[in-house]
């Protein structure tokens, strides 16, 4: 039985990202790892979703959910949720690279497992308190959300502590896709009064992440939300 043709590796693709949302930094990270260089092999187009950049009608267009990431490909697709295109760009490279997203389908299914334990357990509370603290005024009503917010952030961390404990990496088959949906918000974590000293073993795996060949770093918040992390409690 013929086997069904491999499909077409797009040409440009376009990542809508704000660069300060970890969501986002996971492309930008992969990217870099895959050796995809900007202007080359992808564009991206800064959106500021924190200012309603998201909820203009062209945009809602293409992603009705009104969110970033997105990415569009030349022949027009769209695809959103940062873990899926982690997926996707993991899986459409060359088989010798395609170490990102690796395994059999059991260690597949327990690197998605720790994908979704990021998107459930651990963004939506360390990366609303982030937000919280970076991205409301200092008055906002949101701010009593943050014990709650940092307590379950605690819990969620000292789940991967016990984990890096006995494993190296988060991805079955080695460093991977649910070390990078991970890394987006773990290494920021401080920014939204959730220390990592207590969690040793968190440390030394976003070390081993930064030293991985075509590692891209966050680039710097704004001042402004800078300005608003360091007077929040």
């Amino acid at each position: 039985m013929a086997r069904a043709p491999r499909e077409r590796r797009p040409g440009m693709i376009t990542v809508y990202g704000y660069s300060s949302s970890g969501n986002c930094h996971k492309l930008r990270l992969l990217l870099g790892h895959l050796g995809r260089q900007p202007d080359r092999d992808f564009r991206w187009i800064e959106i500021d979703s924190p200012h309603g950049a998201t909820r203009t009608p062209e945009f809602l267009s293409k992603n009705p959910n009104g969110k970033v990431p997105m990415i569009e490909l030349d022949d027009g697709r769209v695809m959103v949720e940062s873990n899926a295109i982690l997926a996707w760009l993991a899986d459409d490279t060359p088989d010798s690279r395609r170490r990102f997203f690796a395994g059999d389908a059991w260690q597949r299914a327990q690197t998605l497992s720790w994908m979704f334990f990021e998107q459930y357990s651990h963004e939506p509370y360390i990366a609303v308190a982030r937000f919280i603290c970076g991205w409301t005024p200092l008055d906002s009503p949101r701010r009593a959300d943050l014990p709650r917010l940092r307590e379950r952030g605690h819990q969620a961390l000292a789940v991967m502590e016990r984990h890096l404990a006995a494993s190296e990496w988060f991805s079955s088959a080695g460093y991977g896709i649910a070390d990078i949906a991970l890394f987006g918000y773990t290494h920021c974590a401080g920014d939204g009064g959730i220390a990592l000293d207590a969690y040793p073993a968190i440390r030394g795996w976003l070390e081993r992440v930064r030293a991985q060949p075509g590692f891209v770093p966050m680039p710097p918040v704004a001042a402004e939300n800078l300005a608003l992390i360091a007077q929040s409690e």
